[in-house]
């Protein structure tokens, strides 16, 4: 019971797509539509963008770019920013949830070298500003996070089509972190000097030049170039082949999240009551719902169940990047500073927990009411 209970708050989403696509099996029982519920294609490009993510991690792109942009740094009032906007930025191309694995640890570094008085002062602002800067930095991309990957195949729109909706909101966002970066850093005037004792190095260029080349194949298939199962055996021949160490590092529980639900909602669609009760409680009010629901389930399943009931796909695209704001649980990536708060310095989770959701439902109001506004 106790490895139970472990592994279902290790992957309390996982565990919750699997248990209810058992119990709606056992209301329409499994046959050969089954395998219609299931969006391979982006299952496909998801794990292809994970493995290169992964691989570009493993040999030290990210971390190499950020200590070099860091030491240049002379102050407080260069660091929060510099600090907040690499996780927004690197977020639109390598996934929410990597930006954050990459860049928090890396933070708590960086403060380590500022001093500990300073490292105790900031932590808790800076992490939280960069999960928000994740969140939002993501949401401008259809490879920014996974509900944005599945929706925009869902949609069928253009690239084009899709930066345009979102950037109004990206574009606001970054008006609002770096507003917020100023406020909190307007009586910092400490002087400062960031060193790296051993600075970080490509640990491979062959490897570097084989992930850039297959980052673009993700990219072309993505965007309908290159058929997906094409892209899905180079990508998985080129990593067995040169760095097969990377695939032990893919979230295979995110692809096994996204099968659960998929089976529960195809399942759901299928039973006339409930598709009609849901359809007509969203109808006209996607966006909403889809904020809403975020809040209690998060916001990938949101889009995955959602978009069972509705074809009205780009108001989801916005409902469920915004969604990712509010509760701690809205976007899983933010639940990864608030492990690595929680290993750093177990006694402050609760002031951190505190000033996350204070700050994200800040952050939640306003790019809320920009979209009445734009609606």
């Amino acid at each position: 019971m106790k490895k139970i209970m472990t592994v279902f708050k290790q992957e309390t989403v996982l565990c919750i797509a699997c248990i209810l696509a058992v119990i709606s099996a056992f209301i329409v029982p499994p046959d050969a539509q089954y395998l219609s519920y299931i969006d391979f294609r982006t299952l496909g490009i998801l794990f292809c963008l994970m493995a290169v993510m992964a691989g570009l991690q493993g040999i030290g792109v990210f971390e190499m770019l950020a200590q070099r942009m860091l030491l240049k740094v002379r102050n407080m009032r260069q660091l929060v920013p510099i600090l907040t906007m690499l996780c927004f930025i690197s977020s639109m191309v390598m996934t929410n949830d990597v930006a954050l694995i990459t860049f928090v640890p890396f933070t708590f570094i960086v403060l380590g070298l500022v001093g500990e008085s300073e490292k105790e002062r900031h932590m808790i602002p800076i992490v939280v500003m960069q999960t928000v800067a994740a969140n939002l930095g993501s949401m401008l991309t259809p490879i920014g996070n996974p509900q944005n990957l599945y929706l925009y195949g869902k949609a069928g729109i253009s690239l084009s089509d899709f930066l345009l909706l979102m950037l109004p909101y990206t574009a606001a966002s970054a008006i609002f972190l770096l507003l917020f970066g100023i406020f909190y850093t307007r009586n910092a005037h400490t002087t400062l000097t960031v060193k790296f004792s051993q600075p970080t190095v490509i640990q491979s260029k062959r490897n570097l030049i084989v992930y850039l080349i297959l980052f673009v194949l993700s990219l072309l298939t993505v965007a309908h170039k290159i058929h997906y199962l094409l892209a899905l055996m180079i990508v998985l021949l080129a990593v067995l082949i040169f760095d097969r160490r990377t695939l032990a590092k893919v979230d295979y529980s995110l692809l096994v999240t996204f099968i659960g639900f998929f089976v529960f909602i195809g399942n759901m669609g299928r039973i006339p009551a409930f598709r009609t009760f849901l359809e007509n409680m969203i109808a006209g009010n996607e966006a909403v719902t889809a904020i809403a629901s975020s809040q209690i389930i998060s916001n990938v399943p949101a889009a995955l169940l959602l978009s069972g009931f509705t074809e009205e796909y780009e108001a989801l695209i916005i409902g469920t990047n915004l969604g990712g704001l509010g509760t701690l649980i809205a976007s899983m990536a933010s639940l990864i500073s608030f492990k690595y708060i929680a290993r750093e310095n177990a006694a402050c989770k609760g002031r951190y927990l505190l000033y996350f959701t204070v700050v994200n439902l800040v952050f939640l109001a306003l790019l809320t009411a920009l979209y009445f506004l734009i609606a």
